[in-house]
């Protein structure tokens, strides 16, 4: 009963309570309204079998400890006077415990969620991490990695596995011993497939001192892709320059927010704000001239009325824009879907390139200003250069064939389709000899001797020989083996692009015994480090102004059961 009790805080988006599936409305998602929740919910069970003052006790320290790590609520708020009086009125025998218990508690948790995580992290066959690097309010310096693995029944799971302080200096040698070291306490030293980063210099080169193969974050790729390409087309960045002037000018004035805000409710149009353009963050381009687009009307009459020397964009600049988001549309598409955590996203990355070098393809003759055709032939060149390299790399060539909703069709260039079928009938015998092949019988080997009858002394003769006659027969057996369970999966039709690959292998594990463990390696890495930019992001909601004095170490602990829990 306890278990079920705590977990009246982990209400999902629905908004329903996990204890009794009630349905509660918004309002009710802050904190005392959830305690009111329970204690209702909880005088209707008083009379609820084993349920002492004990267990009632330890359930309302499980949901104090719930909302602190979900809710991102401060240590301290047990030492709040008004949080205190709610409790007490709410359970006047509770005993409320104190911040030094509620540290013990969390301990305790991160301690039993780290044992969970060990045992499903020993039973999987291999794991693929992402890591950054982010720097707190206090300036002090995070490490970030997290696991992609499948689980026995072939789910994909993600955990993070460490948010390590890091005072040192960013260097490759650093970062590696840190990873090494976390690598080393989960145990999962040899099973580690990939190792997925921004391209920094030195995160690159920490995967090879880590002896791991590296894979570059396919969102920051795109992102240098649009920011280079638009970087060349000096017209469209006047117009950026020009549009982030007067974005800035309704971010900064409170006057000419306002103005905005009422002109927008005088022409019923959503009441939006505007968007800066963010060298840094993903996509910013194209929604900062996506909004702009969308509030045309409400941002000329605002910047007339205002009487600003800013200078409006006209109407042959909105028509380049208008231009330029169907030509940035796909990239924006392409980024959301290949940042998922929860679905197969690595094995996307050539298809997914593929595609938008076929949009750039469709949409020419449609342009008809000179910035939207020359930003979608940069744009076009730059993908064309990077899916040729995409396809040249082993794993992802790989990671695309195993994934059955692409296989070869997922390529553009047919001579990487037969390399990469070549490396994986290659990958599929190795599996097989690691497997375990029939072993050829052992043969007696007596030294030389007169007294053996002619024909031992024959077989001894023929001996090394014979040997091997019969490794090769098993070599050639287990490479024939190889093409057949290839070809016959190649040859067998592709699910649809909506279903999970993964459901798809965990039918056919029988099937494709070997390329089953294949798939379990390969289409494990995800395509971005996107987890640990969100972890970031929760990270700055936790290391707040409120929580200056957190330690890093509790820190990491508070962050690993936000997002493990």
């Amino acid at each position: 009963m306890a278990d079920k009790i705590c977990s009246v805080y982990f209400y999902d988006p629905q908004v329903k309570c996990r204890l009794c599936s009630t349905e509660l409305s918004y309002a009710t998602r802050n904190t005392s309204s959830m305690l009111r929740h329970y204690k209702a919910r909880h005088e209707r069970e008083d009379n609820t079998p084993g349920m002492d003052t004990a267990s009632r006790k330890q359930a309302l320290n499980r949901c104090i400890i719930n909302m602190i790590i979900k809710d991102c609520q401060p240590l301290s708020i047990v030492e709040d006077e008004e949080f205190r009086e709610m409790l007490q009125t709410l359970e006047p025998s509770y005993a409320i415990p104190t911040r030094k218990a509620l540290k013990e508690m969390v301990s305790e948790r991160y301690a039993a969620e780290t044992q969970n995580i060990k045992e499903k992290l020993h039973s999987t066959n291999a794991i693929s991490l992402t890591a950054d690097m982010w720097t707190s309010v206090n300036m002090e310096a995070y490490l970030a990695v997290t696991g992609h693995f499948f689980d026995t029944e072939n789910k994909m799971c993600t955990t993070v596995l460490g948010v390590k302080y890091f005072p040192k200096s960013h260097t490759a040698e650093n970062i590696a011993e840190v990873t090494q070291d976390l690598i080393d306490s989960w145990a999962i030293t040899g099973k580690v497939a990939r190792f997925v980063t921004d391209a920094g210099a030195n995160m690159i080169a920490s995967a090879r001192l880590l002896k791991i193969g590296h894979s570059p974050c396919i969102a920051h790729t795109l992102n240098l892709i649009v920011k280079k390409s638009c970087d060349q087309v000096s017209d469209l960045t006047d117009i950026r320059h020009k549009t982030k002037n007067i974005v800035t000018y309704f971010r900064s004035s409170t006057l000419a927010k306002e103005k905005l805000s009422h002109v927008q409710q005088q022409m019923q149009k959503p009441i939006l704000k505007l968007i800066n353009e963010v060298p840094t963050r993903w996509n910013s381009t194209y929604q900062m001239l996506s909004r702009i687009a969308s509030q045309k009307e409400p941002v000329w009459v605002s910047l007339a009325s205002l009487k600003t020397p800013l200078p409006a964009l006209t109407g042959e600049e909105h028509d380049i824009i208008a231009e330029v988001q169907i030509v940035l549309a796909p990239f924006n598409a392409a980024t959301v879907e290949l940042s998922e955590e929860k679905r197969v996203s690595g094995s996307k990355i050539i298809p997914m390139m593929k595609m938008l070098h076929h949009t750039m393809q469709k949409c020419a003759p449609s342009l008809e200003t000179s910035v939207g055709k020359k930003l979608r032939h940069e744009l076009d060149k730059r993908v064309t250069e990077t899916l040729n390299n995409y396809e040249s790399s082993s794993h992802l060539s790989l990671a695309t064939l195993l994934d059955s909703r692409f296989k070869a069709l997922g390529f553009l260039n047919g001579t990487k389709i037969n390399d990469a079928v070549k490396k994986l009938k290659s990958e599929c015998a190795a599996e097989m000899r690691i497997s375990g092949p029939p072993s050829a019988p052992q043969e007696d080997q007596p030294g030389p001797s007169s007294h053996l009858p002619a024909s031992s002394m024959s077989d001894n003769l023929w001996q090394q020989l014979d040997m091997e006659v019969a490794r090769t027969r098993t070599s050639t057996s287990v490479v024939a083996d190889a093409m057949i369970e290839v070809q016959r999966y190649l040859s067998s039709a592709n699910i649809p692009r909506t279903e999970d690959p993964l459901e798809y292998w965990k039918s056919q594990k029988n099937t494709y015994p070997h390329l089953f463990k294949l798939s379990q390696k390969y289409l494990s890495p995800p395509a971005s480090s996107a987890p640990c930019e969100r972890i970031f992001s929760k990270a700055g909601e936790i290391a707040s102004k409120r929580r200056n004095r957190l330690s890093p170490n509790m820190l990491q602990k508070l962050l690993f059961l936000n997002k493990n829990v």
